[in-house]
């Protein structure tokens, strides 16, 4: 970089600490939001180095962060994406490829996935003319257990799509197995749990493929983003493949003939020695990140352990402050687990004299944010109306998921202090009703 270049980076960093927000917590007056980020100067630095550059499309930085990811997982292959929802899209298109032969799914084929979760874990299976099949969760974990995947197994039954519960794992290893005897796909959504692991082994490495979001939400970010990972190298090349177009090749932006055999192809019905750069072996997207993004992943990449501690430490904080709390049912890691916790999921008891609807107004007028436990029952949501999907079961704790349960915040953001202020809330409700 030009001594001018290092020179704005400088005052790019005189400028971040001027923008530094002013940190004292006041009670009812300073929210208390369920989700944030955590950007420092470095990351500020990455952005504004990349930008200089002119680092507006997909390239070296973005290859550099896949790497780097890929190895953080212990994976053979990451795809950057532009976001979770496309990452997801990627991972079950990737499983209609021609180049899986008897394996690929076809429309019609069942994908076993969970109703109470967030759509874009379910909407690829149906935007590629598949069939859900739809099981209940756990009331705590809210995760499904691996005897309801066994049960939803019927003989269309082609994969399974399910992601970790507000970072709260689901019994990878067991579900893993599950597939493996049945000759399954499995999918595993990492989105929200980036840094989880179940069984001493980090999740988002159990799955055939596995995928992750890097909203800002989410546990280290890049704006907007996402990634699929994977062991498997001929999924992962039909990854790269519809991610980019489509194309066969797999030259990276701005270089030709890296298997020295642009002009020698003959694929399809075109004429021998058709350029390779420009030949379509899959119905794909455009959906790349840009690295700039990358830039950002690269410096938030080295503190994802020192988040998932903050995560877990206020996750504890609010448990422990709650514990024996009359009418609430507390969340509990699924036995084996170690989540990087999204969230804390809360549900009002059936017996309760009071109403979700009464706890949420009382804390949000304490500026205390909260959410829904994502779609609660998708079965029940508009969209799915006369879409086609089958229910193994009954979905009864996804209703009580829909009608009781909401979540708060664990981010690294909130204080010990602000931990403190949300759960003396939670118990000044109660006391009062």
């Amino acid at each position: 970089m030009s001594e001018l270049g290092r020179r704005i980076l400088d005052q790019v960093r005189s400028y971040h600490e001027e923008q530094r927000p002013a940190v004292k917590f006041v009670p009812g007056v300073t929210p208390i939001n369920p989700a944030g980020s955590v950007l420092d100067e470095e990351d500020r630095v990455a952005l504004v180095a990349a930008a200089l550059d002119l680092r507006i499309t997909s390239g070296a930085i973005a290859t550099k962060f896949e790497r780097r990811f890929a190895q953080s997982l212990g994976r053979r292959k990451a795809y950057l994406t532009n976001s979770g929802s496309s990452a997801n899209l990627l991972a079950l298109a990737a499983l209609t490829s021609p180049r899986l032969e008897d394996r690929a799914l076809r429309p019609g084929d069942e994908v076993i996935t969970t109703a109470a979760g967030f759509p874009t874990t379910v909407n690829p299976i149906l935007q590629n003319g598949l069939v859900p099949v739809f099981v209940d969760s756990e009331l705590g974990t809210y995760n499904p257990t691996p005897d309801q995947i066994r049960a939803a197994i019927g003989p269309r039954t082609k994969a399974i799509m399910l992601a970790h519960a507000l970072g709260n794992p689901f019994a990878a290893h067991e579900i893993a197995q599950i597939a493996d005897e049945n000759e399954l796909f499995l999918i595993e959504d990492n989105c929200d749990a980036l840094g989880s692991t179940y069984r001493g082994k980090a999740t988002g490495t159990f799955g055939d493929l596995s995928t992750v979001s890097f909203y800002p939400a989410h546990h280290i970010t890049t704006g907007e983003g996402g990634c699929v990972s994977t062991d498997n190298l001929v999924l992962g090349r039909v990854v790269e493949s519809m991610r980019d177009w489509g194309r066969d090749c797999w030259c990276l932006p701005g270089e030709d003939d890296t298997c020295h055999k642009r002009f020698t192809y003959q694929l399809g019905t075109l004429p021998l020695g058709y350029d390779h750069k420009y030949t379509y072996s899959h119905v794909g997207y455009n959906l790349k990140s840009t690295d700039i993004q990358a830039a950002l992943g690269l410096t938030q990449l080295p503190k994802l352990p020192s988040f998932a501690d903050a995560r877990r430490r206020n996750w504890r904080l609010l448990r422990d402050a709650l514990e024996d709390i009359p009418n609430l049912v507390l969340p509990r890691p699924t036995p084996g687990s170690d989540p990087s916790w999204f969230g804390f999921a809360i549900t009002v008891g059936a017996d309760a004299p009071f109403s979700r609807l009464e706890l949420v107004r009382f804390l949000d007028a304490r500026k205390i944010g909260i959410r829904q436990f994502f779609a609660g029952n998708l079965t029940r949501h508009p969209a799915y109306e006369g879409r086609s999907y089958r229910v193994s079961g009954d979905l009864s704790t996804s209703d009580v998921i829909a009608e009781r349960t909401f979540w708060v915040g664990v981010h690294p953001l909130l204080t010990p202090e602000m931990v403190a202020y949300l759960a003396e809330s939670l118990w000044d409700f109660v006391k009062n009703h």
